[in-house]
């Protein structure tokens, strides 16, 4: 029979005062043998839920049972590889992996043994007494592997482990890891991903969870059910990489196919996107072949464009007014296309129109200025207000956004070593 592993009931998490909702409501079962890999678009909370998991952060709600008991992060039944290694320098190989079974108590001599072996299992046998600096970039992240694996986890939690590699490298790590898995020649009974590749998600696991965003909540799920290894060129593949990239970028339609009119306040996490990257796609969405509209995967894919790129460019499109998604397709609005074919200088009226229509925290930050006696205030003050809203990290994000699209569009300046906003131009028409 078998058996629930991890049991999330309820998790919501929220930061500041307005007490905005991060994650909210979240429900799962893993069970034993399940690769689950979590996507969604950038600020969705898909690392604040799986550091909850982990036992790396409290939820504000609800509750994570282990095989139906309350989850106690002094027990090593869950291990976790982050995005960075985060290797200690001065300590060689085989130190950093031992860092793992240090809580347990372990004898000098068992630590040295089972270090040893997971050090041979991630494929450095040979490199124990290497330091850090000494290694590649995916050599150092196989040593993350290593540490987390050598408490013997029931569950491994994955925090997009491949994303900062080359894409070879990326690869040989996922290979080899697919076969111990497989091959349990380790321990683990399920794993959990998160991902910011489609194609990678359902090339490893059997289970995906597509968070929504703000807050971050279960849309849906996918099983996948194609046999191991998969063959990223077969037709099952490639339909199921579409079926995902859709609902990924259609995760706000109706039921009814209508599109429904997203409503965001100075709260809402902007996609951390530049106007030289909103520009270059529009571009290629206007030119031929699309001429202004395009499947969404399609142009993705013709792009060079990861989900992670291309979610948060869409995404940024469809809030400032410049473009729509229905489908799974993307289509440059009126004004979208008023854009592509003005000039330089008209493009920055056009800009800071749209910006200060449909950015809520744009158009605060310009009236606030406008109120102010001097007519500029330091960036500070906004970033305090932000925090009301979401974590101090996506009040930096955010904010850092916002500056750059309302300096692209003249309607503030900012004095970076005095770190001071002021209004540029008072004409802006609304």
């Amino acid at each position: 029979m078998i058996k629930d592993l991890l049991t999330i009931n309820g998790i919501s998490k929220w930061y500041g005062e307005a007490e905005k909702p991060t994650l909210s409501e979240i429900n799962l079962t893993v069970k034993e043998n399940e690769f689950v890999s979590i996507l969604g678009k950038s600020g969705c909370g898909k690392s604040t839920f799986l550091r909850i998991l982990a036992g790396l952060m409290a939820p504000n709600e609800g509750e994570v049972l282990y095989q139906g008991l309350p989850f106690t992060p002094t027990h090593p039944r869950i291990a976790m590889v982050f995005q960075s290694h985060a290797l200690l320098p001065w300590l060689n190989v085989l130190e950093n992996v031992e860092l793992g079974l240090e809580a347990l108590g372990l004898s000098h001599s068992e630590m040295e043994k089972r270090a040893l072996n997971a050090i041979d299992l991630i494929g450095l046998d040979g490199y124990e007494s290497a330091y850090p600096k000494e290694l590649s970039e995916g050599m150092r992240q196989r040593v993350g592997f290593a540490r987390a694996l050598v408490v013997n986890p029931d569950i491994l939690l994955l925090d997009e482990p491949f994303s900062a590699l080359d894409i070879l490298t990326a690869e040989n790590i996922r290979n080899d890891l697919m076969e111990i898995w497989i091959e349990k020649r380790i321990s683990t009974k399920a794993i959990i991903m998160i991902s910011h590749s489609v194609i990678e998600a359902v090339a490893l696991a059997n289970r995906l969870i597509i968070f929504n965003h703000d807050p971050g909540r279960i849309m849906k799920e996918i099983d996948v059910s194609l046999r191991y290894p998969r063959d990223e060129t077969s037709l099952h593949f490639k339909n199921l990489v579409d079926t995902v990239y859709t609902t990924l970028l259609t995760t706000k339609e109706l039921t009814t196919g209508a599109k429904a009119k997203v409503v965001i306040d100075i709260g809402y996490r902007l996609p951390q996107i530049s106007i030289h990257k909103l520009q270059g796609l529009m571009n290629a969405l206007i030119e031929a072949p699309y001429y202004g509209k395009a499947d969404i995967f399609a142009l993705a894919e013709s792009e060079n464009l990861s989900a992670n790129d291309s979610l948060p460019l869409f995404e940024a499109l469809e809030l400032l007014g410049f473009a729509k998604m229905a489908t799974g397709d993307i289509e440059l609005t009126p004004s979208g296309k008023a854009l592509c074919d003005a000039d330089i200088l008209e493009r920055k009226k056009v800009f800071a129109y749209h910006l200060m229509r449909h950015i809520p925290l744009a158009s605060y930050i310009y009236h606030t200025l406008q109120d102010l006696p001097k007519q500029s205030s330091s960036r500070q003050k906004f970033l305090e207000e932000l925090k009301a809203y979401m974590s101090a990290e996506e009040a930096i994000k955010t904010l850092f956004v916002v500056i750059n699209w309302g300096r692209y569009a003249e309607l503030f300046a900012y004095d970076t070593e005095q770190d001071i906003l002021s209004l540029e131009n008072s004409e802006v028409e609304e």
